[in-house]
């Protein structure tokens, strides 16, 4: 089967406009690899230090951010059985936001929170506001309406609010826009990106996504109805309790909240793998499908930080929050990253070289344009580089940090030379 496959119905966003992300996203990547090989170091003291948080926001904007705008232009119109709205507002808002991460980037590394974050900060603004405009269009003019699309713009209304906060935060450095510091409100900057973007995002594109991989015959609208609902709720609870600065075990209540939400998205993952027609899964898809079991990872540190910030709150758990942050960006989001990438991306080269000659039948397979060996590098130098710098950080070890640094920048490379493998891939003769 291939997907997203051209029909009267559905037209497909030009592969102009979702490239220019993914080869982005791959930079970006690969330069968070080089800062993290340059800066290992870093990640043994404060977890608000400049190069850590240099790296956050290049693995959080530049690497996962970006890629999944492009991914969301070409998937959007399968999720809505229709027409994106306008592919210049995606080109706006690929260009805001290729403009302003790396101003943004530059003022975390050397910690100048002057006119370059704030212009960086308001160009990713300007980059969300025209997403979030062609998204909203493009659903409101569809003839369909699905838990999958409201799943993906509720999560961009979450994002946008999470950047907002985040540009608020760089001016309240140099003038009191907040009655606290900024670091007081990193936790809620931080969980609206991570939950109201991030989890929202993957779970409304996985459940849609995960079963048409497997062509699982699985579908419960119900299940997802719940979960979408219990996200938003988790997170509508930690934003009151920091409103109100409720603090302590009580944070154990949105956790908990969280905790189910994920659950209830983790089995209607696991019922479309039981159910389906497709037997033989291919290495992609289950690395897709290991990044839901990864989530256990920063669950379980989210919970020991509520339990030492609240029975050791003179304490330092950097180490814990620096680990919690890094299994988010460097764990989760990266593997599925990995893991859709190399389902998605092989047949948007596919389309853009051979839509043409598809019926004929004399065409390769989208997975034949990247190489398997290449993938299969990747992953190893990724997994050990994975568990050594997150050991390292743990246990506060500099060897470690450094190996995995350098394991992680070799994973970089094989990415990105496996998806220009893809990019670049010239058509075979007939």
């Amino acid at each position: 089967m291939v997907p997203f496959v051209n029909t009267n119905e559905i037209k497909t966003t030009s592969y102009k406009v979702v490239l220019p992300f993914y080869i982005y996203a791959g930079f970006s990547f690969l330069a968070a690899t080089i800062m993290l090989s340059t800066s290992a170091s870093a990640f043994l003291q404060h977890y608000f230090h400049p190069h850590t948080l240099a790296i956050t926001h290049m693995m959080a904007l530049g690497w996962g951010t970006m890629i999944i705008l492009g991914a969301s232009h070409q998937l959007v119109p399968v999720l809505i059985e229709g027409r994106l709205y306008s592919e210049k507002l995606a080109y706006a808002s690929f260009a805001f936001s290729a403009t302003g991460i790396p101003f943004l980037i530059y003022s975390f590394y050397f910690f100048n929170m002057g006119w370059q974050a704030r212009y960086g900060g308001e160009l990713i603004l300007l980059a969300l506001l025209c997403y979030l405009v062609n998204l909203g269009i493009s659903i409101s003019k569809s003839k369909t309406e699905n838990i999958y699309a409201i799943f993906v713009f509720t999560a961009a209304i979450w994002l946008l609010l999470a950047a907002a906060l985040g540009l608020a935060l760089i001016y309240n450095f140099t003038s009191p826009v907040f009655p606290k510091d900024s670091l007081h409100y990193l936790p809620l900057h931080a969980h609206l990106g991570i939950v109201g973007w991030f989890l929202l995002l993957v779970i409304g594109v996985g459940s849609r996504l995960i079963p048409m991989f497997l062509i699982s015959k699985y579908s419960n609208t119900s299940l997802l109805w719940w979960t979408f609902l219990i996200v938003n709720s988790s997170l509508l609870i930690y934003l009151a309790f920091f409103l109100i600065s409720f603090t302590g075990m009580l944070l154990l209540i949105p956790t908990s909240v969280l905790i189910f939400g994920i659950f209830l998205f983790a089995f209607y993952c696991y019922r479309s793998f039981k159910e389906r027609i497709r037997r033989k899964v291919d290495l992609p898809m289950k690395v897709s499908l290991t990044s839901v079991i990864i989530m256990i990872i920063p669950l379980l540190l989210l919970l020991l930080l509520i339990i030492a910030y609240s029975l050791y709150s003179t304490g330092n758990h950097s180490n814990l929050v620096s680990a919690y942050g890094f299994v988010i960006f460097f764990g989760w989001i990266t593997v599925i990253i990995f893991g859709m990438t190399f389902k998605t991306l092989p047949f948007i080269s596919w389309n853009k070289v051979y839509h043409l000659r598809a019926s004929s039948g004399k065409t390769p397979n989208p997975k034949d344009l990247f190489s398997s060996t290449l993938f299969k590098w990747m992953l190893l130098f990724y997994l050990t580089g994975f568990i050594l710098f997150l050991s390292g950080i743990i246990f506060q070890l500099i060897l470690p940090l450094n190996t995995g640094a350098f394991l992680l920048l070799l994973t970089a490379v094989f990415y990105n030379g496996n998806i220009f493998k893809i990019i670049f891939h010239k058509p075979e003769s007939l």
